[in-house]
């Protein structure tokens, strides 16, 4: 089914995890049911096999010193189902940001496919932990975590009412009100944010924002704990 508007990519593969892809100016989505509360300008039947057809149109991307792509370019991320293959401006942007800190240790909320955990890991952050949501994130983060010959500790978790382990920086990837309850919550000095547009900052009281990279729209924020 294709979905009008201006619905945002990010948004789009949270609430429709079982697939987002862009076409013509609109969104195609993977559901059962039509989306409540979207305008559904097509509805279509979508053939066997769709979850390995996709990949015809992921590509690697090269982010600072890194080159992040999917195994079928002989790169080193294969998605699954999990959001993140490094091409999107805000997995970018936050691996812009991470490559400008000195390594230490990083949580890493919302891990998806763990692009970001991996860089991390190969940057010298250790120990690297990831959380998400979705159970097929974590066993796709591990997988390529094994693959890359990194370790990365992953597990399943809602960063918004289960316990946060204590490191010095974390990663939030994620919507701009999720961000925002997100803060008060982490045990950290430092957090790399994003997954919304450049025109949108986080407000919360006892942050401060010392860095920002942006790039087709959206943005990437670094900030510190006021003491």
């Amino acid at each position: 089914m294709i979905v009008g508007g201006e619905a945002e990519l990010l948004l789009l593969l949270h609430i429709f995890p079982d697939g987002v892809e862009e076409l013509d100016g609109a969104f195609a989505v993977y559901a059962d049911e039509p989306p409540i509360g979207f305008d559904v300008v097509q509805v279509d039947d979508v053939p066997d096999g769709w979850e390995d057809e996709w990949r015809s149109f992921h590509h690697g991307v090269k982010i600072g010193n890194f080159w992040v792509g999917p195994p079928w370019e002989s790169i080193v991320i294969d998605p699954g189902r999990a959001f993140g293959t490094g091409a999107h401006p805000t997995t970018r942007l936050t691996l812009e940001l991470l490559q400008r800190l000195e390594p230490a240790s990083l949580l890493d909320i919302g891990c998806g496919s763990g692009v970001l955990s991996i860089a991390a890991a190969k940057l010298g952050f250790e120990p690297v932990h990831g959380i998400d949501l979705d159970d097929a994130a974590i066993e796709s983060t591990l997988e390529n975590a094994r693959v890359n010959g990194v370790e990365i500790h992953a597990h399943r978790a809602d960063a918004l009412t289960d316990e946060l382990p204590r490191t010095d920086v974390a990663l939030a990837n994620v919507q701009l009100d999720v961000v925002e309850r997100l803060l008060p919550r982490l045990q950290c000095g430092r957090v790399i944010t994003s997954g919304y547009l450049d025109r949108d900052r986080p407000d919360v009281e006892g942050w401060t924002a010392v860095d920002r990279a942006e790039a087709d729209g959206w943005a990437a924020d670094l900030l510190t704990l006021r003491p």
